[in-house]
């Protein structure tokens, strides 16, 4: 099928586009064009502003699922869930638990997959731990910590049909170096998250081929001027990656202004979400742990920030309004930096001719209009 997109602003990578006709062709985008051939099919968006679907590489669950519920109807809701919020790709993320959750969990998303999920797709499955350091250990269980451990991860590779794409864990434990050089050697994204390392030991796992830090300045050891630690470390290193949580509740709003003029296209917008987004405050679950959400923030019992309620929508303003960045750079945070991390930026992340026709429509709030998958219209905004 072949169509083309008329609307009143494109965002682009490096600039915002003003009117024209964005070409759509078997589920791919094609070139702008100003006029446009005789009996050819329009979708006119005019007064809305076209861009590229957003990519969640980090998202626990949403609507009352949870990847941790290890169903394939968890895996099914979040992803009809998020697509209304303009997030067209995800990575269904674990969390520390026991082997064999572990195993469930992935079998379930492998399965969901399989049968064809309705709203977003799944880019691959992101284990979050288990190989984690209990001094920041967050809302991650420490009873499940261990030690790296390849043959493990091989076991959950297997299960998942070969579909983890990254994994996070602590660079001191032991075995650590050789886990991300194999991680590394196998196309994994090695993430570095819920860790005590310093500076020296996180450039070494870089070194190894380390390529991500997980929720930046949240779970792990602080920047300091005598010694730069693990924050340290990804603002100074341009090889890396770094997630940023843009709430306004993990991060200052400065520091993170601060961090997108550092990092620029290394930096990427995830929300950590878990099963309490989009739900009224009150009791929950995450993972083992018993969370309470007040005036939209999930801690822990023990006080600790349990994940997020942010959609990743409201990430992208908030940074937009914080850091005074045009709206199509930030914008590509949250889609074409989240795919260039995963190496996918070849097919996704971005409106350019040939890749994948993932696009949002927003109007001038910055709200969700309608929403595309591979060139078909998946959602669309009732009006009133």
């Amino acid at each position: 099928m072949t169509y083309f997109i008329k609307a009143d602003r494109f965002l682009l990578e490096n600039e915002e586009k003003q009117g024209g006709y964005l070409k759509v062709s078997n589920g791919r985008f094609g070139s702008f064009v100003e006029t446009i051939p005789h009996n050819t099919t329009i979708v006119d968006w005019s007064g809305y502003t076209v861009a590229p679907g957003l990519f969640d590489t980090h998202i626990h669950g949403i609507s009352g699922h949870d990847i941790m519920d290890g169903t394939v109807e968890a895996v099914h809701g979040i992803s009809e869930s998020i697509l209304p919020l303009g997030v067209t790709r995800f990575l269904p993320t674990t969390l520390t638990s026991s082997k064999e959750d572990l195993n469930t969990a992935i079998a379930a998303v492998n399965s969901a997959v399989n049968q064809g999920l309705k709203g977003a797709r799944s880019e691959g499955i992101f284990l979050e731990g288990p190989y984690f350091t209990e001094k920041h250990k967050g809302a991650q269980n420490p009873d499940y910590f261990r030690d790296p451990d390849y043959a493990e991860f091989q076991e959950w590779q297997h299960i998942a049909g070969g579909s983890i794409v990254k994994i996070a864990l602590a660079p001191e434990r032991e075995g650590a170096l050789e886990f991300i050089r194999l991680a590394h050697q196998d196309g994994v994204l090695a993430s570095i998250a819920h860790t005590d390392a310093g500076f020296n030991r996180s450039r070494q796992a870089l070194d190894t081929g380390a390529g991500n830090f997980v929720h930046l300045f949240n779970g792990m050891s602080g920047l300091h001027h005598r010694e730069p630690g693990v924050v340290g470390a990804a603002l100074t290193e341009g090889r890396a990656f770094a997630e940023l949580i843009c709430d306004g509740h993990h991060v200052h709003p400065e520091v993170a202004s601060l961090t997108a003029h550092i990092k620029g296209d290394k930096l990427i917008l995830i929300t950590d979400c878990m099963r309490a987004g989009l739900m009224p405050d009150g009791n929950y679950q995450l993972g083992e742990f018993p969370v309470v959400m007040k005036d939209g923030i999930a801690r822990t019992e023990a006080g600790s920030l349990a994940g997020s309620t942010l959609k990743l929508i409201d990430g992208v303003k908030n940074l937009h309004e914080w850091s005074g960045k045009p709206l199509h750079e930030i914008w590509h945070r949250a889609s074409l930096s989240p795919a260039a991390s995963l190496g996918r930026d070849n097919e996704l992340g971005s409106i350019s001719d040939g890749k994948i026709a993932d696009y949002v429509v927003i109007d001038d709030n910055i709200s969700v209009q309608a929403a595309a998958v591979a060139g078909e219209v998946k959602y669309k905004k009732e009006r009133k």
